[in-house]
């Protein structure tokens, strides 16, 4: 699961989401993701996914108490006044919680290849590394508008696909390990309209170790 940060308000037991900090600096990842985009990425745009999904949970003060998996595992059952809300800010929240996660600096734990179980899962699904990276690349780039391109677990069993908008997998009772983020947002200030060459590069600071980690645990 993302490193999802929630914490407990001091007057009681209920939760209150909260930005998590980036493992590395906002210039780590260059060349391949920008300073200036991984700036505004984490503290703009996360951080008002954040604000609104806390917004929008305190109309219901009785789902605080749950955690961000539960409430998308369970996107049906959320009332239905802020149930749009929940989607797409509780979305928004989990799906950058895990990506900042699954990215590392380039010859630093990013880039490379998957070992272990992983890899082994890869061949056995998509034939090998390869084609699984044309496969993820292709869903990324050919996702009408904004949206990501996922690597999930579902029934012990990889899958590939795009979801529209913040999505989650999890609303599909699907785990996601690996996502590329390709909302306009992640990618334009360096890439323009570019966006095969942004998923191109994303593939530098990929970070293999904690993708097989979440396969590990989802499996």
């Amino acid at each position: 699961m993302a490193q999802v940060h929630e914490q407990k308000a001091a007057a009681g037991s209920q939760t209150k989401h909260t930005l998590p900090e980036l493992p590395y600096d906002f210039g780590a990842l260059e060349p391949y993701i920008d300073t200036q985009t991984m700036q505004i990425h984490h503290g703009k745009h996360h951080q008002a996914y954040v604000t609104n999904l806390n917004n929008a949970l305190n109309k219901h003060p009785e789902l605080l108490n749950k955690s961000l998996e539960d409430l998308l595992r369970g996107i049906s059952s959320i009332p239905e006044d802020i149930r749009t809300a929940v989607r797409n800010h509780g979305g928004g929240h989990h799906n950058h919680s895990l990506f900042w996660t699954i990215m590392a600096p380039a010859g630093k734990g990013g880039g490379g290849e998957p070992t272990g179980a992983l890899v082994d899962a890869i061949k056995r699904t998509f034939g090998d590394f390869a084609k699984f990276k044309e496969q993820l690349s292709a869903a990324a780039t050919s996702q009408f508008g904004s949206g990501w391109a996922w690597l999930t677990v579902s029934n012990g069993k990889l899958e590939i696909a795009g979801r529209p908008n913040q999505d989650s997998p999890l609303m599909e009772n699907k785990t996601p390990i690996l996502g590329l983020d390709v909302w306009e947002h992640a990618y334009y200030l360096k890439y323009q309209n570019r966006r095969p060459d942004y998923a191109t590069a994303w593939w530098n600071v990929v970070n293999w170790r904690e993708v097989g980690r979440r396969y590990d645990a989802a499996k």
